[in-house]
């Protein structure tokens, strides 16, 4: 990156590429093309989903007009319009429609009704009503699916993009952007200033992400490059320049996103309010100590008490086969770091032999987190599938009956490595302001054993400034296909 030759190389390798990336970008919807591709099929699945209901309401006899079933398509993707449905994101879960998908589609199954009932019109029954909103919650989403598919599978054609500015920020960007693919950005170029002569002065790591230009070639670049987006990190450049950047940008019909100042601190609530003509950022406040927590709380143990109930079968089998795998307690039980930095003692069923030799120690890798299975592999069978299924986690319901931790939370460490996390890495301690979780934010995105420490703290803190109890339900459903993943 500093060298001369390291340079031109970069250039090169970026400049011979713009007609291989306009044919790729061809083959993949941008803009208003992405957004009329969802929308018709949208109108597709609605106009079938009515299609069926009213054929299987002729079956049965039923006299369904056609004008008013036809209401249905229009309502379903007005209501999708006015909740900001086909607004563009970088990434949205599936898990992320559902709701907005079966709330609009049960509002456009009443709306037709109520028309048919007040104004006294014939030809709507209740019945066919029905038909055409079970038929409608179940195509809706199904092609909803295969469209985010066909999404997923044409983003292998990475949007190029450009980051402007440098430092730490700029690294994680692109450390963020190569390690999620499903974002379809990929970082081609960095736009910043001549590369500072100070050592003190972080530049981005990835050595294979040439350095095009100052900002004030900015034109230049996205001609040269055929760069399609650009995300704004901290740049030592005047802001005058930086708002010339975006506006040339926008004007390439590029898609741009800036890092905001202090945003450790803005969350999803986060929202813009205006003083005149000058926009303010509100940052609404998350409150571990409050009444949503004390709820949340109260909700953990019921669910715990109702799941301890429900799976006593498989428990006590758990327990009978742990005991006959070899010699030992049942539970292993081991001291952890909870809420408020209290200790408490964490349960799990025992999945390995006694070790050795009793000063058997695990040494922690540079900045990765403990997990796993850590020195010598003493696992018995039982204990393999255990943890593979994550079977071994199951008395932690004991833990959250208690009230020591919570369905979804931060996963809890060992004492000793929490005051080495803590000096180590930035807003480490801030993960225990809520009680720690038998699945967390960052688990379901596959943090777990022995991964990245700094990124979990990220994932933790994001998940604590975004708490809510849908958040939870969703931390809940993608813990399922996280575990079917498997684990060490």
């Amino acid at each position: 990156m500093s060298g001369p030759t390291g340079m031109s190389t970069g250039r090169e390798s970026v400049q011979g590429a713009p007609g291989r990336r306009r044919q790729f970008a061809e083959l993949v919807p941008s803009g208003s093309s992405a957004t009329i591709i969802a929308v018709t099929t949208d109108v597709a699945s609605a106009s079938i989903a009515v299609a069926v209901g009213v054929w299987w309401s002729s079956r049965m006899g039923d006299d369904v007009s056609p004008w008013t079933a036809a209401m249905f398509v229009p309502v379903v993707v007005i209501l999708l319009v006015l909740q900001s449905f086909y607004r563009r994101r970088l990434h949205r879960r599936f898990i992320d429609q559902v709701a907005t998908i079966e709330t609009s589609i049960a509002l456009a199954s009443i709306l037709p009704l109520s028309v048919a009932t007040l104004g006294d019109l014939p030809g709507l029954p209740g019945s066919a009503v029905s038909r055409v909103w079970i038929c409608a919650a179940l195509l809706m989403p199904a092609l909803r699916l295969l469209h985010l598919a066909v999404k997923k599978r044409q983003r292998r054609f990475n949007t190029p993009t450009l980051v402007v500015g440098s430092g730490e920020v700029a690294t994680r960007v692109i450390e963020r952007l190569r390690a999620s693919p499903e974002y379809g950005l990929q970082p081609i170029g960095i736009i910043d200033v001549d590369p500072p002569c100070s050592d003190d002065v972080k530049r981005p790591v990835d050595t294979d992400v040439p350095v095009l230009g100052p900002p004030d070639a900015i034109d230049d670049v996205i001609r040269r490059t055929g760069a399609r987006a650009m995300v704004i990190t901290f740049s030592p450049v005047r802001d005058e320049l930086l708002t010339r950047v975006v506006q040339v940008g926008h004007r390439h019909k590029m898609r741009v996103w800036a890092v905001p100042r202090m945003f450790d601190v803005v969350g999803e609530r986060a929202f813009v309010e205006h003083i005149g003509g000058l926009p303010l950022l509100a940052l609404p406040h998350i409150d571990p100590h409050g009444v949503q927590f004390t709820v949340k709380h109260i909700l953990d143990r019921i669910a715990a008490a109702l799941g301890l109930l429900m799976i006593s079968p498989v428990f006590i089998g758990l327990i009978v086969l742990v005991r006959l795998s070899s010699p030992g307690p049942i539970f292993f039980r081991q001291d952890r770091i909870g809420r408020d930095g209290k200790v408490f003692e964490c349960l799990k069923f025992r999945t390995m032999r006694p070790p050795r030799c009793s000063d058997a120690e695990f040494t922690l890798a540079s900045r990765s987190g403990p997990g796993g299975v850590e020195g010598e592999d003493r696992r018995t069978a039982v204990g393999k599938i255990m943890r593979s299924t994550s079977l071994d986690e199951l008395p932690q319901l004991i833990n959250v009956l208690r009230g020591e931790m919570s369905l979804v939370g931060p996963r809890p460490e060992r004492p000793q490595f929490v005051e080495y996390f803590e000096i180590q890495i930035h807003r480490y301690g801030e993960r225990h302001r809520v009680k720690a979780g038998m699945t967390g934010w960052a688990q379901v995105h596959g943090l777990r054993g022995q991964t990245s420490i700094a990124d979990r703290v990220e994932w933790d803190n994001y998940y604590i400034q975004n708490w809510s109890l849908a958040l939870d339900l969703k931390i809940l459903l993608l813990t399922v296909p996280a575990v079917l993943r498997g684990a060490d």
